[in-house]
């Protein structure tokens, strides 16, 4: 059988993101856990691999790589699984696309089935409605990194959020019901 997973915002290859404070609590947002790019990308591949299986599929909500295309090539293969991506604001469509690093790749992905809607930003409360189920939907999402989500059904799938570890569907199922009290 194969599982689930989900997973945002690797930025792989993107040095300045060690760089990143909180505005919160002004403390580096990836820069005190990482010595360097390589350090981070080596990282993010063992605890993707730590749980994704050869025949798994993953979903990457967005900002996979802000860098070195031809490492990326070289990497890339080395993530278990079949990659499908939602597409985030910092991707090159055009060179993730051409590549054939991703099964499909779209801008949203609803599981109507779990009540489940898949984005790279929170998105607007209206699109999250399942009117074939007549209820409402979590919105699974990244782009915010460490921050909390919005109020309401929202779950933050941003690698500093879940530890660098892509999160199983049904545990975060599992949440958006907790969430929408059902």
């Amino acid at each position: 059988m194969r599982d689930l997973w989900l997973i945002s915002d690797t930025h792989f290859r993107h040095s300045n993101i060690l760089k990143f404070t909180d505005g919160a609590t002004g403390k580096l947002v990836r820069g005190d856990r990482f010595k360097d790019v390589d350090e981070m990308d080596e990282y993010m591949i063992e605890r993707w691999n730590s749980v994704v299986k050869t025949g798994d599929i993953v979903y990457h909500l967005g900002d996979v790589l802000m860098g070195d295309k031809e490492w990326f090539k070289k990497n890339w293969p080395r993530l278990n699984g079949s990659k499908r991506l939602v597409v985030g604001n910092h991707d090159d469509i055009k060179f993730l696309a051409g590549g054939g690093f991703f099964q499909k790749i779209v801008e949203s992905r609803d599981f109507r089935e779990m009540g489940l809607l898949l984005t790279h930003r929170p998105a607007h409360p209206s699109q999250m409605w399942n009117y074939k189920k007549d209820c409402a939907m979590a919105n699974v999402h990244g782009h915010i990194h460490q921050n909390p989500s919005p109020e309401g059904p929202y779950i933050n799938v941003s690698v500093e959020a879940i530890d660098y570890t892509p999160v199983h569907i049904d545990t975060v199922a599992q949440q958006s019901k907790e969430l929408l009290n059902v």
